[in-house]
Order: structure tokens, then C-alpha cells, then sequence
């Protein structure tokens, strides 16, 4: 029983059923079949959140292992944020922004232009992620059609990409499981190779694996680059995709093939920014300025949705032009530069700027690999792998075949299962196992997390 946690048969066990019920009565969850809940996989009745830690209706206390999506970044009930938030409720809730402004949106720009890299100098909000895919497409888009080059309308992706679930952020994602069904409502996206490391040919170290994908994007530009707008990519890590790493060098030399072929960069950095790769964004290990970077999750620190795309000068000029000459990018969101969410983000960067969170990380992550490295021998595991604060473990039928598991099987939900049942939430990609815990994780939640995913991988895999 974890500390905190009600005796079985309390009231409170009685309210947590009676929730599920009512959920069940009226909701449909996110990707998810509904028919799990019914049945052998219960929903998760949550109160209250109190630093990593999730607490549920009944009492029992969930180590976060995956801040809640990949978006808590400092806890739960973080009282810095909650006191920014909450003082902001009491002066404006939310204002359109067209046509007006705001301090929090104001400042929040001003310090995300400071922070990110050098060139990017105009911010666009938007309210999620996906929607923050959305606006780099179109704006890379609309941006060749008023430089009088309309040819340049396809976009290049990875396979094994994942940015979003909206049609357009869903088109340019290479996750079958996500974008197989909807195909055909789904724009033309020409997909190139991963330079994921894990996947590297036989003898080929990281590096050599992003340099032999760079050398596909450069020889796709060189044949046809007359025809696309962008490039899209998730520097570093392929999260959705299955928590798919590569070298820096891949960010390095298809930045400078973009360059020089007259084709944008979109770094979709959602998921890997403000932190999570060791660097406060991913892009920064590699030295380089994308024509675009989406931002979202972590950066209101996981309390209010708010997603922001950094740009170019050189981009904003070319929408900047007498209302007459219909250049202007038409694009907008209700909830645009909400003012609530954008308190939460300021301060959220003011805990980076008031803390050596990245110092920190670092001791971490270095932690982490310790607990993780025991895996690697593991006789169900074939990779074991981490950048930052993010790791991740491959699960086989056999390991020296590399021979996958029937994705039916469900192993991975025998390890969330596991998991749930010792205090901490894993959310497993199919077969791999990962982490990416809050930043406020000590040592010993490290240990627990790493253990319980240990003893779950065991189980999952006995046969």
C-alpha cells in the first residue's frame, strides 16, 4: 500500500466506482478503445496532483513516470504557476486577440524570442500542438505563394514522425496506426528515411545513421526541390513514433541542405523542448535556426493549452503589405494568446531562469542511465536508449533475432497494468517502455520507476 492510500472498501473506493460509472455513462476518452474500461482495463479516477505524484480519488498515490502526456514539467500543483495563474484570473480571463493585446502575451513573446534561436524574432500562438503544426504548414505555404513561387506546395517528412491529429499535422506524420484510416482525406506528403539510431544498417554507428538519411533529403532537394515548401522534423527524438533518437548531425546537415535548396525547416519541438533533451531546445545541440519552431506541451508547464510557432523576419516581411494586396495570413484560433495560459508560460520560464533546472536534468538523466543499464541484458529487450530526460526500451520476443511481438498480445499493457498496481503511471508505445518523468523527480523516484518497469518487462514477457 503506498503512503496515503485508503484501506480497500472505504467511501472513497465508493466515489472512485461511482465515477468510472458516470465517465462511462457520458464520455469518450482519446485514443483509446472504450470497450477497455469496461472491462479489464478501469479508468483512473484522479483528485489531485501534488509534485510528481498523481492521487487518486480512492487514496492511491501514481508516481507521474510520463508527466501526464509529456507536458508537466515542474509538478503538479506547482504553487509558483498556480499563483501566476491564479492572479491573472482575477484581471482579464481572456480577450480576442485580433485587435488587441495584452501583458502575458506580450511578455511571453519577447522572453521566447530571447531564448530560442538566433534569427527567430516573430511569435504565433495558437492553442495546441497540433494546431501549432497547422500554422507553420500553412504559413511555410502561403509564404511561397506571396514570393510569387506557387510550385512550392508539397512537404517532405520522416517516416516514423508523429506531429498531430488535425488533418494537415496528421498528413505530415508516418505512424500507420494514426494516419492509415484517414489516408484519404489526407493532403500528398512525400516521406524520407529516419535517421533513427536504433535502426541503423549493421556496422553504421548514430552518426553514420543521420548522415546516410541527410544524404537522401540532399539527393530528394537536388532532384526536386522546386516543388516543396518545408521539411518537417522532430529534432532529436521521434517520440509517438516510438521513442526513435538520432544524432545531431542529422539536424546539422539537413538544415544546411534546406538552405541551400530553397526549402523551410519546421522543428516540430512539442514534445522535446523546454528541457527535456538535456539543452532547453533540442535544436540547440545541433547550432541551428529552423524557419520555424512549434512549441506547445511543457510551456505553460503543463497547466493550460498554448501552443506558439517562432519565425523569421524573413517570413513575417513577406505577409507584410497593404490590406488591399491580400497577403495577410488569415489564419486564427478563439482562444488565441489566452491570457491565463500565456501567465502560466511566463511563469514557467521564470522557474528555468530562477533555477538550474537544466544542471539538474542533467544529474538526472545521468541517474536514470545508471538504473536503466541492467536492461540492456535484459532476454525480452533489444535496445535501451535515452537523450535527456527521455529513455526508452525496446521489447522482443527474442532478443538476438530482434523478433517483434504480435502487437495483439498487448505486452505493453501488461506493464501499465503492472505499473498502475505499484504506484506509477507508464503509458507504453505498443512494445517500448519509456520515460519522461517531471523535472521534479528526486533519485528515489527514479529508482521506483526503473524498478517497477523492470518488474512489469518480466512479467509482460513471460511466456
Amino acid at each position: 500500500m503506498q503512503p496515503g492510500e485508503l484501506s480497500p472498501g472505504s467511501e472513497h473506493h465508493a466515489r472512485a466506482a461511482a465515477l468510472r460509472a458516470r465517465d462511462l455513462a457520458c464520455l469518450w476518452h482519446p485514443c483509446t478503445q472504450m470497450k477497455d474500461h469496461a472491462g479489464e482495463v478501469p479508468l483512473v479516477p484522479i483528485a489531485r496532483g501534488e509534485g510528481p505524484w498523481l492521487i487518486g480519488v480512492d487514496g492511491s498515490r501514481y508516481l507521474d513516470a510520463i508527466s501526464s502526456w509529456w507536458v508537466n514539467l515542474f509538478g503538479h500543483a506547482n504553487p509558483r504557476i498556480s499563483r501566476a495563474v491564479a492572479d491573472q484570473l482575477t484581471q482579464l480571463e481572456q480577450v480576442m486577440f485580433a485587435g488587441f493585446t495584452h501583458a502575458p502575451a506580450v511578455e511571453l513573446a519577447e522572453r521566447l524570442v530571447a531564448l530560442t534561436p538566433p534569427g527567430l524574432v516573430r511569435c504565433f500562438y495558437a492553442d495546441n500542438g497540433s494546431s501549432g503544426i497547422e500554422v507553420a504548414l500553412k504559413m511555410s505555404f502561403h509564404y511561397w505563394q506571396n514570393a510569387g513561387r506557387p510550385g512550392k506546395k508539397r512537404f517532405l517528412a520522416l517516416t516514423h514522425s508523429y506531429h498531430g491529429e488535425t488533418l494537415g499535422a496528421l498528413a505530415v506524420g508516418g505512424v500507420d496506426i494514426y494516419r492509415a484510416t484517414y489516408a484519404p482525406l489526407l493532403m500528398p506528403v512525400d516521406f524520407l528515411p529516419s535517421p533513427d539510431a536504433s535502426a541503423a544498417a549493421p556496422g553504421m554507428n548514430a552518426e553514420q545513421a543521420a548522415i546516410a538519411a541527410a544524404a537522401a533529403l540532399e539527393a530528394r532537394l537536388a532532384e526536386r526541390a522546386e516543388e516543396y515548401a518545408a521539411l518537417i522534423v522532430e529534432p532529436l527524438v521521434q517520440c509517438a513514433g516510438g521513442m526513435r533518437m538520432h544524432h545531431p548531425r542529422y539536424l546539422q546537415l539537413a538544415a544546411a541542405a534546406c538552405r541551400r535548396h530553397g526549402v523551410h525547416l519546421i522543428a516540430d519541438e512539442i514534445a522535446v523542448g523546454f528541457g527535456r533533451t538535456g539543452t532547453l531546445f533540442a535544436c540547440e545541440q545541433a547550432g541551428v535556426t529552423p524557419d520555424f519552431l512549434c512549441l506547445s506541451k511543457g510551456l505553460t508547464g503543463g497547466y493550460l493549452p498554448l501552443a506558439a510557432v517562432l519565425t523569421t523576419d524573413a517570413v513575417y516581411q513577406a505577409f507584410y503589405d497593404d490590406w488591399r494586396a491580400g497577403r495577410a495570413f488569415l489564419h486564427s484560433h478563439s482562444y488565441t494568446g489566452n491570457p491565463l495560459a500565456c501567465a502560466a508560460a511566463v511563469a514557467t520560464l521564470d522557474i528555468f531562469a530562477a533555477e538550474p533546472v537544466l544542471e539538474r536534468n542533467r544529474l538526472l538523466a545521468r541517474h536514470l542511465a545508471q538504473r536503466l543499464a541492467p536492461l540492456a541484458d535484459h532476454p525480452h529487450v533489444s535496445d535501451v536508449r535515452q537523450t535527456g530526460l527521455i529513455a526508452a526500451i525496446d521489447l522482443v520476443r527474442d532478443r538476438e533475432t530482434c523478433t517483434p511481438y504480435d502487437w495483439r498480445e498487448r505486452r505493453g499493457l501488461g506493464v501499465y497494468r503492472h505499473a498502475l498496481a505499484r504506484g506509477v503511471l507508464l503509458r507504453p508505445l505498443g512494445t517500448v517502455v519509456y520515460f519522461m518523468p517531471p523535472y521534479v523527480v528526486s533519485e528515489d523516484d527514479i529508482d521506483l520507476m526503473v524498478a517497477v518497469a523492470h518488474e512489469g518487462i518480466d512479467l509482460a514477457t513471460a511466456d
